[in-house]
């Protein structure tokens, strides 16, 4: 098969995800060529050409898409131009790869996924943390019985952005609950969709959402930031499977940056730990450790990932290996057909997950202690 020839939209040549993940993937895989780069200025378009080593640069989405010399559109740029521009690859008839959220609202996401299954390409989101060694290892031995049968999951995620109640300028965005880019849409996200991929879907939840800290400084600039997205998500529920399921998202905490996702079973237990600094430990941007117990009374073990089930090159920055494993994947369904990679309507589910959670919150009854 000849190489699977990119343009990816978003290629900051100084930073941001695509210059931290997609890039690096693309130039390590043998299987793609980055063959053109799009940002809304012409001077670092042409930057991000000369930076990343890319023959076409654009302004133009449109123009990027309708190359000839593009087979794939990669979207990685805020969720509230996802519609536009995945609208604009679909259109010229190419395979897309969005980052996630797909949309700002689910009604997007479904409109993307009907444009996307007529014009008859590969979609793909990135969900990529379920590519993570520990989490698809995870997978393989809860099908194998390690755990027996699933009875209980507990997921605690704790992001500390903005713990000090300074935000840096390129994240006070995120702050606008109107944006889609907060704690639940990126971190409720990523981490829900390691939860199902694991332990089963929701089936039935109950949800809070809270604004705890209101007020920030943007750090290069001292301006002042009010957020409405919120920084605590609260959920329990049961799985489709019958287990219980109960989940904690925190922001803006002062503490240790982690993500604990603790799968119980009726032979044994397995946790899947992600930590480090606020970005490292989100699961979806980490190699997560694994650990697990099959002893009654006795303490987790970090059990060892095989590995088949790192299968990119080592030398890509750990940051981006899981954004890797889903183009490595991509390329193989590109080559025979297949559709092992979770696309666009695999998102419009999860999109319909977080709506629960949001209506949930709306509609919940509150029941006073009475001493």
């Amino acid at each position: 098969m000849d190489r699977i020839r990119v343009g990816v939209i978003g290629a900051s040549p100084d930073r941001g995800w695509a210059a931290t993940a997609h890039i690096p993937a693309l130039r390590a895989l043998p299987e793609f060529e980055l063959t053109a780069v799009g940002t809304s200025r012409p001077e670092s378009a042409q930057e991000a050409a000369r930076v990343f080593g890319a023959p076409h640069a654009f302004t133009d989405a449109r123009r990027l898409a309708e190359h000839p010399e593009v087979d794939l559109v990669v979207v990685t740029v805020k969720v509230s131009t996802h519609a536009e521009l995945v609208g604009a690859a679909l259109a010229a008839g190419k395979h897309v790869y969005c980052e996630w959220p797909l949309g700002l609202t689910t009604e997007e996401a479904e409109h993307l996924a009907a444009s996307a299954r007529t014009a008859g390409v590969h979609d793909a989101i990135g969900l990529q943390a379920r590519y993570a060694p520990a989490v698809s290892h995870a997978r393989r031995l809860i099908a194998e019985g390690y755990v027996g049968r699933v009875t209980s999951v507990h997921v605690h995620a704790v992001r500390g952005k903005g713990a000090a109640g300074e935000i840096p300028a390129w994240a006070a965005y995120t702050l606008d609950g109107a944006q889609g880019a907060g704690l639940l849409e990126v971190v409720g996200g990523h981490t829900l969709d390691v939860l199902e991929c694991l332990a089963g879907d929701f089936a039935e939840l109950s949800a809070a959402l809270a604004v705890q800290r209101t007020g920030y400084t943007v750090t290069e600039t001292g301006d002042a930031v009010t957020s409405t997205s919120p920084d605590q998500v609260l959920l329990h529920g049961v799985l489709t499977g019958g287990a219980m399921a109960s989940v904690h998202l925190e922001d803006a905490r002062v503490g240790d940056n982690r993500t604990v996702l603790e799968i119980a079973g009726t032979e044994g237990d397995l946790t899947v730990v992600a930590a480090g600094d606020w970005k490292s430990a989100q699961i979806q941007i980490s190699e997560p450790r694994l650990r697990g117990t099959r002893e009654v009374g006795t303490p987790y073990q970090d059990l060892p990932v095989p590995e088949h089930h790192r299968s990119v090159p080592a030398e890509i920055p750990a940051a981006a290996r899981n954004v890797a494993r889903v183009y490595a994947a991509l390329a193989d369904d590109l080559r025979d057909g297949s559709r092992s990679v979770a696309g666009f309507d695999h998102g419009v589910r999860l999109h319909r997950l977080l709506d629960a959670i949001r209506e949930s919150t709306e509609k919940r009854a509150t029941h006073p202690v009475t001493r």
